[in-house]
């Protein structure tokens, strides 16, 4: 149960569609349900500190946690942020994957480093594993969009902007919502993003032209919010349209500007004479004979009207307009590579560096509420702005904690407790939940409402409802819900149905609801409450490692290495049976499996040391991350040595810290 609820803002902005009329406006069927919610307002759960890394004098953020409840947090603490970027689920329907690749074995890198130049990349053995579905109801979708917006924009400074990251299935309807919450006015632009240069989606046969580009939609709270214009260099045509006088003492290319103030008298503008020539002019009479006397005043000849002399190396360059075409995306043809971290909706540096640079100034709070690969935290650390990071997958976590630990960033790593275990993701969450229900199966005869039913000898079929763990206005069994369940959802059920069964996260009150069921008399259909938390226990299975600690003398110093002997991991080696497997099926020529050593080391990416404490936050004294290649990152510095199967540290390790090439944590106190 939340401790309390943190209201949201108290009024949305009337804008193009103001809630009472929301229905007619988008006919949203789920209005009166999201308003409700936010009545209610923010869940605030507790908030436990994984980890700090560094001093973090700043109070820079990573959150694991949905976005409401990570906004009722930063509003009950009185963080306010001052730009908002994210990148949500765009309701394409797509299902994101993580590639993910198996490690080297230490006891063959010898051999691996001395045929390093022969490694071709492309047989590295890999899977994928799926980070969540973008599979969304439109009405479901808006319901929690409008949610999140609304929680969002009630931690927002009165200065602040927000940029939303959207593409042609449903920025349409977002623009809708945006409107409403942040105001017609305080829209600044719709930015068109061209995304690709080609796409598959045009290919023989497309009844359409090629979708290449996402949309950006921009707010600012106030005239007075930031914004600093950016640049983009003079392409060659432009310089040899515009700049193609050049001084033959220096060099420097320049262009003869025009001098006369625009709008005359009506716009202030002095009238004077210079150079015998009259007119209103766009500088003052002392301004102008300060740039005579540089100079910098060029009259072609006599009788014509002087102008000035504009030279290319003092110019920022060309605006940036609504239309960004020069920003290369991370995939396809001329891509960036080198940034890359195989994480699927990664968006690059230059795209973030473009806004966070446009819309906040040095020190101001950026933050991410969708923080997906991190990269919207590593620029704002890399311009010198404090950040939150927030995402609801830990694969998110891991990447953009590493990301930033790289970067020399420092930051604490918290996590929303609200009594939800994830597996790995709410999607892998709810595959694994209805597995871990006896009897649960699908039944397609049910609405959506129900996650399926339980076949039951005597009472026959027994429909079961299941909260969404990606939406917070699921997860509460109020009044609110089981009043829709008795007259809407029980309704529409086969007359056979003589049960149900209601498991939830949050309840408002257990005898309020049992006692809300037991004086409406409207239906006969027995209704069981369970607690989802008694089978979310269940949900994250923890690895096995065998290791063993020596003392070690190296130099001057006495230090300890932790040597792993082996590692298992169920799971992953599931998910490597499941691909052999599948594989096999499908191959069209010989198949060579993933094979795993007895040791198992190959299913390790990261492995942490803790000197300072046994329980409690996290403190990494010292880490070591491999990457795809085998190669070592050791306490966020590259190196090109492979992992030996050891981790070395100056004090005697208190607890060590494994990640499973699937993003698996697993602590064991040593």
């Amino acid at each position: 149960m939340p401790i309390k609820y943190i209201p949201f803002i108290p009024e949305p902005v009337e804008g193009q569609a103001v809630l009472g009329n929301f229905n007619r406006i988008l006919r949203y069927k789920g209005a009166d349900e999201v308003f409700m919610t936010i009545q209610r307002g923010m869940p605030l759960y507790e908030m436990e500190k994984q980890e700090r890394v560094g001093k973090n004098p700043e109070g820079n953020l990573v959150i694991r946690g949905e976005c409401v409840s990570a906004c009722a947090y930063l509003k009950e603490q009185g963080i306010q942020v001052d730009l908002v970027y994210i990148d949500p689920p765009f309701a394409s329907g797509a299902d994101y994957a993580k590639q993910v690749y198996i490690r080297r074995n230490p006891k063959v890198a010898e051999a691996i480093a001395q045929a390093e130049q022969e490694l071709d990349i492309e047989e590295l053995k890999s899977f994928e594993e799926k980070m969540y579905g973008d599979v969304w109801d439109k009405e479901k979708y808006l319901s929690w969009m409008y949610e999140n917006l609304m929680a969002i924009k009630s931690v927002m400074s009165e200065k602040a902007s927000i940029y939303v990251h959207l593409d042609w299935h449903i920025g349409h309807y977002v623009k809708i919502l945006m409107d409403e919450i942040f105001g017609e006015d305080n829209f600044r632009n719709e930015i068109i993003w061209q995304r690709a240069n080609a796409h598959s989606d045009s290919k023989q046969g497309a009844v359409h032209f090629g979708r290449m580009h996402d949309v950006i939609f921009y707010y600012a709270l106030s005239d007075d919010s930031p914004f600093n214009m950016q640049y983009t260099p003079y392409d060659e045509a432009y310089i040899n349209q515009y700049y193609k006088s050049i001084e033959p003492e220096t060099g420097r290319r320049y262009w003869l500007d025009n001098l006369q103030g625009p709008g005359g008298a009506s716009k202030g503008n002095p009238y004077y004479e210079v150079m015998g020539i009259s007119r209103y002019w766009r500088y003052s009479q002392e301004r102008m004979n300060s740039l005579i006397a540089e100079g910098r005043i060029i009259q072609t000849s006599p009788g014509t009207v002087p102008k000035y002399k504009r030279y290319l190396d003092e110019m920022p360059g060309k605006p940036v307009q609504d239309m960004w075409m020069d920003v290369k995306s991370l995939g396809g043809l001329g891509s960036i590579v080198d940034e890359r971290t195989d994480y699927s909706t990664q968006k690059p540096i230059a795209l973030l560096e473009r806004i966070v640079s446009a819309s906040s100034d040095s020190g101001m709070l950026v933050a991410d509420f969708f923080g997906g690969s991190g990269v919207t935290a590593a620029v704002a650390h890399k311009l010198g702005r404090r950040f939150i990071h927030c995402d609801i997958g830990i694969n998110s976590i891991q990447t953009a904690r590493d990301r930033l630990k790289t970067d020399g960033a420092e930051f604490d790593v918290l996590e929303v407790k609200d009594g939800v275990q994830l597996y790995r993701n709410p999607v892998q969450t709810m595959d694994k939940i209805k597995s871990l229900i006896p009897g649960l199966h699908s039944e397609e005869s049910l609405d959506p409402f129900w996650a399926g039913a339980i076949s039951d000898s005597r009472l026959g079929t027994v429909p079961v409802y299941i909260p969404n763990l990606m939406d917070s206005t699921s997860k509460l069994l109020d009044t609110v819900l089981i009043n829709r369940v008795i007259h809407q959802a029980i309704p529409e059920l086969d007359a056979s149905v003589k049960k149900v069964i209601l498991y939830y996260i949050d309840i408002s009150g257990l005898a309020e609801i049992q006692k809300f069921i037991a004086e409406d008399d409207s239906t006969s259909v027995e209704i069981e409450l369970r607690d989802l938390k008694n089978v979310l226990d269940d949900v994250v299975i923890g690895d096995h490692a065998e290791f063993h600690t020596e003392q070690t003398a190296e130099g001057f110093f006495d230090g300890c290495t932790v040597t792993i002997d082996r590692f298992v991991s169920d799971r992953v080696l599931g998910k490597i049976m499941e691909y052999n497997n599948k594989a096999r099926l499908n191959a069209k020529k010989t198949f060579k499996p993933i094979e795993i050593s007895e040791e198992g080391l190959e299913l390790i990416e990261f492995l942490s040391v803790d000197c300072t404490a046994v329980e409690g936050e996290w403190h990494s004294d010292s880490e070591i991350k491999i990457d795809k290649l085998g190669y070592v990152i050791r306490n966020g510095n590259k190196t090109k040595e492979f992992w030996d199967g050891c981790i070395r540290v100056d004090q005697q390790p208190l607890r060590l810290k494994i990640r499973n090439i699937c993003g698996d944590e697993t602590v064991w106190k040593v």
